[in-house]
Formats: C-alpha cells, sequence, structure tokens
C-alpha cells in the first residue's frame, strides 16, 4: 500500500510540475499569453524537427505575436480537433493555413490572409486520367476532412476518405488505396523535395482558383482578431512578412501573385536512422510525461469507481442497482474517443472546464471503471455465500464480512482480468493528443509526417507500449503468485 501511495504521490507531482507555469525574472514585466493551436505535423508549415517547432506559420505567429505585444504559447493537437479547442476555450488562435470560406466565415473571425496558395491535383505518378476536378467524379480521395481542400474534393464529386495530414495522405496514395489528393500547392511541394518520392505527381491545378489562409479566432474575441489584423499590415508593410516568406519558399506567398515558390523540404537529407534518434527522447518523455502518470492516476481512481459501482449492482435497494447498471451500460455502450471528446470539449458548454490532463483522468477512470465493475462484482459473487454465513455466525457484519473476508479472497479471483483491463488501459492512453496531451504515440505522428518514415516510427512507439506492457505483465505475474499462497 505504502508503494501504490508513494506513486499516486509521484505522479500528482509530475503532473503539477509538467502544468506548472514559470516564474518570470524579478522585475520583467509580464506579457499577456496568446494559446495558438497547431498540427506541428504539416511542413512547411507548422512541424517539428528535432524537437523544435519550426515552419513559416510558426514564424509568422512568433512575429504577430511580438508586434502586438503578445507572448505566445503553441499547443499542438491534430487539425481535427483545433476548431473544437477554440470552440471550447483551449486555445486562442489557430495558425494552421485555415483556408477562408463562406462557412467557416460564418462562425469565426479571421485576420487578412497571410498565405495566398493554389491547389493542386496529386496522383500515382502511373495514372494520366486524373488532371482536372472534372475528373475526380466518382474517384477516392484522401483528405484532412476538417480542411477546405476535403470540400473542394467533394464538390468535385470524389468519396472523401478521412486522414490525419498531407503525409498519410501520399502514403495512402503511393500504396493504392486511394486514387487522388487535392491540396495545398506548397505542402506537395514540401513533400516531394523531403522524400524524393517518384511515385506521386502533381498533375493538374485546381481550376487556377487562389485560396487565402488566414489566423483564425472565435466570435468573442474581436479585439484580439484586430489586434492581430493590425500587426500583420504593420509586418506587411515594412516587408517583415516578405521576408520571412521567401526565407521557406525563395518567393513572396504573403503576397497573391509573389512569384514561384521553391521548396527545399523540411527534412531532406535525414536517413531513416537519424529520424528515429531524434524520435527517440520526445517518445520516451511522452510515456513519462503522459502515459506513466495518466496509467497509475486512471488505473487507481478507475478501480475505486468500480469498487464503488459493484457493490451497488449487489445491493438490495434500486436506488443504487439502476444508477450502477446505467453508469455501465453507458460506458461500455460508448466508444471511448467519445468519452474524451465529452469530457474535455463538451462539458466547458455548460461550464466545466478542466484541464487537458485532468480531463483524460477523469475520462480514463470513468471508462476503467465501467469495465472493472462488472469484474469485481463477479469475483465478489464467485466467493461461496458460505463465507457470509460463516462470518454472521462469528458475530461480524455486512461490511466487517466484506471488508475481511469476501474482498480479500474476492481480489484474488480478480487480478488477471484487472490486470488485463490494466493493460488495455495503457494502450489506450495513445488517445488523449486528442485532448492536448503529450504521448509516445503524437510524437511518433509529428515525427512521421515530417519525414515520411512512417514503419519505422510505429514500430518504434509499438515497442514502447510493448515494453511497458510486458513488464506490468512480469509483475502480474509475481502478484498471482503471491496471493496464490493465500487460496485454499
Amino acid at each position: 500500500m505504502a508503494r501504490v501511495l508513494a506513486l499516486v504521490i509521484l505522479a500528482l507531482g509530475l503532473a503539477a510540475a509538467v502544468g506548472a507555469p514559470t516564474a518570470s525574472a524579478a522585475g520583467e514585466e509580464k506579457r499577456p499569453v496568446l494559446r495558438v493551436g497547431t498540427e506541428g505535423t504539416y511542413p512547411p508549415f507548422s512541424y517539428e524537427d528535432g524537437g523544435d517547432l519550426k515552419g513559416y506559420d510558426i514564424d509568422v505567429m512568433k512575429a504577430v505575436a511580438d508586434e502586438a505585444g503578445f507572448d505566445v504559447e503553441f499547443v499542438e493537437a491534430p487539425f481535427d480537433a483545433l476548431f473544437p479547442a477554440l470552440d471550447s476555450g483551449r486555445i486562442d488562435v489557430i495558425a494552421n493555413q485555415v483556408t477562408i470560406n463562406p462557412e467557416r466565415e460564418a462562425r469565426y473571425l479571421f485576420t487578412r490572409p497571410y498565405t495566398y496558395s493554389r491547389g493542386v491535383i496529386v496522383t500515382a505518378t502511373d495514372t494520366d486520367d486524373i488532371t482536372t476536378l472534372a475528373d475526380l467524379k466518382g474517384q477516392t480521395a484522401a483528405q484532412s476532412e476538417t480542411s477546405n481542400w476535403a470540400q473542394v474534393a467533394r464538390d468535385a464529386g470524389a468519396n472523401v476518405e478521412s486522414v490525419e495530414g498531407f503525409a498519410q495522405a501520399a502514403e495512402l496514395l503511393v500504396q493504392g488505396r486511394v486514387d487522388v489528393i487535392v491540396n495545398d500547392s506548397i505542402a506537395v511541394l514540401d513533400y516531394l523535395a523531403t522524400t524524393g518520392s517518384k511515385d506521386v505527381e502533381i498533375k493538374g491545378e485546381v481550376d487556377d482558383e487562389v485560396s487565402e489562409q488566414a489566423l483564425v479566432f472565435r466570435q468573442d474575441e474581436q479585439g484580439l482578431r484586430d489586434q492581430a489584423d493590425q500587426a500583420l499590415q504593420r509586418l506587411t508593410a515594412d516587408g517583415r512578412l516578405k521576408e520571412i516568406s521567401e526565407g521557406y519558399f525563395k518567393a513572396d506567398v504573403s503576397a497573391e501573385d509573389g512569384g514561384d515558390v521553391e521548396v527545399e523540404g523540411s527534412g531532406k537529407g535525414k536517413s531513416t536512422w537519424d529520424v528515429v534518434r531524434e524520435a527517440v527522447p520526445p517518445m520516451l518523455w511522452g510515456v513519462v510525461k503522459g502515459t506513466v502518470p495518466l496509467t497509475i492516476i486512471s488505473f487507481l481512481a478507475g478501480l475505486l469507481i468500480a469498487l464503488a459501482v459493484a457493490l451497488a449492482r449487489l445491493s438490495s435497494s434500486r436506488a443504487l442497482r439502476l444508477p450502477a447498471r446505467f453508469y455501465i451500460s453507458l460506458i461500455r455502450g460508448t466508444p471511448l474517443l467519445v468519452q474524451l471528446f465529452v469530457v474535455f470539449y463538451g462539458l466547458p458548454q455548460i461550464g466545466i472546464k478542466l484541464p487537458g490532463f485532468t480531463a483524460a483522468c477523469l475520462a480514463l477512470s470513468l471508462n476503467v471503471g465501467g469495465y472493472a465493475a462488472e469484474i469485481i462484482r463477479a469475483s465478489i459473487l464467485s466467493v461461496p455465500r458460505g463465507q457470509f454465513e460463516a462470518a454472521t455466525t462469528i458475530g461480524m457484519g455486512y461490511r466487517q464480512s466484506l471488508r475481511r473476508i469476501v474482498l480479500p479472497q474476492a481480489s484474488r479471483i480478480a487480478v488477471p482480468p484487472l490486470s488485463n483491463t490494466l493493460l488495455s488501459l495503457v494502450k489506450d492512453t495513445s488517445l488523449v493528443s486528442i485532448v492536448l496531451v503529450t504521448d509516445p504515440f503524437r510524437e511518433a505522428q509529428k515525427a512521421a509526417s515530417a519525414s515520411g518514415e512512417f514503419l519505422a516510427l510505429y514500430a518504434l512507439v509499438a515497442l514502447y507500449f510493448w515494453v511497458i506492457c510486458f513488464l506490468l505483465s512480469i509483475a502480474q505475474g509475481r502478484l498471482e503468485k503471491k496471493l496464490g499462497r493465500y487460496a485454499v
């Protein structure tokens, strides 16, 4: 028990240390902090390189914030999670090549454009019959679901398969699983330059239309939007925005006709070994910062919930049994991903706004509680009824019998299935990136999107999880052996 408490205290301390803001130097005036949502997996606009967040969008956002008198805190998340994060107040602005369109303008505030780009049609090298939007009808396109290009492909009659980013879409195209991609020309050029791929090619443009990308704010942040807009205007006027653009593209993409873009590639020249070596430390940090404390806290809290729910299910009171049955049915009948979204993005709409780590712990604990409750209930029922009767004859009450006689025997029976629940929990922590919590799988996604090394990086993150689960399996075997000494 002492070891368990020590682990809990260590995990809570680690979580607090991770979430604690650093103190400013004495006498230093603190500037407002602008929380900026970005993918970190969309080179050359937003990507990780050697553990540092880089890209055109990153540099533009830093320049805008500095000009407007803000400090910036970048929050990385999958693109599909950026808009829910903005809606729920988790971030203040999105800087991720968000295209201005009427649907988004109806819900959000945009600054003036800081990028002008053209859409291109990408197919496998040996495909020559898809060169215009008209050719997309009936074809399968791989697109990020919430991007503007997904709607362009859908409007052209394509069947859209959702992916997280362009690198994943390109891999599906290479494998022949999809027929076409519609995306930003700059992102495509960066992918080709980075990977040196000869398997995919740009086969056409999207009707010569120029798309405009801007920073995105909530409707109730008119003041912030205006400050960012004025900062962009000044950066454009004095040439700083052009300078940032030319540093990445050898052209001014902040102007509608700024010249031909040249992209060198965000990760050009790196071998597979270099990519994997650079990914090891951030993935290990994801284990320490995310997987381990989330697993410890959520499992212990889940067990407490499960015990309470199991005893409620065994109660003779309908007022306890029915809510317990409903809770178990709700948890086991809904996906964990949905539960995470409800806790993190849904609850703020009724005034309950939890930090990402806390929200992840709550959702995972409730999920563990729903499954483990039935394991504990079955374990209690497996203890012969005569044990209760024997305890009663020597003067023990119900609670004392449960604590001294039944639960010790039930715990031995419950260890194997509860261990399976623990192992599932370890793997389920790979979903927490959607609630803005760092974990090794998210780090692998960022590295793979920037480099295209999917097999090596995903195999590495699988190895991390396997090692954790293997060590837990060893601990389970020893615990079962120890408890087995008390078996009758």
